[in-house]
Parts: structure tokens; C-alpha cells; sequence
């Protein structure tokens, strides 16, 4: 069992950065793929980015590429999400889930366990 808990979330202007942090509990972190996702308003929760157990490989959606880093660190059981150029349609839910195996996806129902999400808010 992984137990995740995100922080960091707020309301925050567009252009503004915010970074979100996952705290992991539980069996190893360092072995489990991990992501972020989001669900806005009205909206399917949406993949946003993934990262690998070593931290060495990373993919982002192309709607964030260039704005949004993930990182992780495995000493701390934590992973992030930087954000920075945020845009109004970034306003969502924000969820952080791992998987069990490292296989790379972006469907969430191949995510085990997952965090209870933070909100952002984006305003114009």
C-alpha cells in the first residue's frame, strides 16, 4: 500500500508559478511509477505528466510541456509538480497517483493509489 497526500495548491494569478508536492507513504517509493493529473470542472480527470522510479525519465502532455516539470526525490518519499506561465484553463484538481509497475501509461484506472488532490485556481 501507497498512501499520498498533495499539497501546495492555491489561487494564483495567470502568469503566476506554483509548485505542488506529493507526499508518499507506505511500501518503497522509489519503486513505483508515479503522475500527476487533474480534473477540471465539468471535465474527465486528465494525465498531465509521469515520472519513472529513478526520476531519469519524464513525460509531459503536450498541453503543459514547456510550463509544468515533475521531479521527484526519492530520500524524501516526495514528488513535484513545478508549474510556472499558469493559464486559467490550469484551474483543476490536481492529483498525484503511482502504479505498481513501471510501465509507462496515462490512463488513470492503471493508477493504484492515489492522493485526495488540491485545488488551483488560475485567474485571468
Amino acid at each position: 500500500q501507497v498512501q499520498l497526500v498533495e499539497a501546495g495548491g492555491g489561487l494564483v494569478q495567470a502568469g503566476d508559478s506554483l509548485t505542488l508536492s506529493c507526499a508518499a507513504s507506505g511500501r518503497t517509493f522509489g519503486t513505483n511509477l508515479m503522475a500527476w493529473f487533474r480534473q477540471a470542472p465539468g471535465k474527465e480527470r486528465e494525465f498531465v505528466a509521469g515520472i519513472r522510479p529513478s526520476g531519469g525519465t519524464t513525460y509531459a502532455s503536450d498541453y503543459v510541456k514547456g510550463r509544468f516539470t515533475i521531479s521527484r526525490d526519492n530520500a524524501k518519499n516526495t514528488m513535484y509538480l513545478q508549474m510556472i506561465s499558469l493559464k486559467p484553463e490550469d484551474t483543476a484538481v490536481y492529483y498525484c497517483a503511482a502504479k505498481n509497475s513501471m510501465a509507462w501509461s496515462i490512463a488513470q484506472n492503471e493508477y493504484h493509489y492515489w492522493g485526495q488532490g488540491t485545488q488551483v485556481t488560475v485567474s485571468s
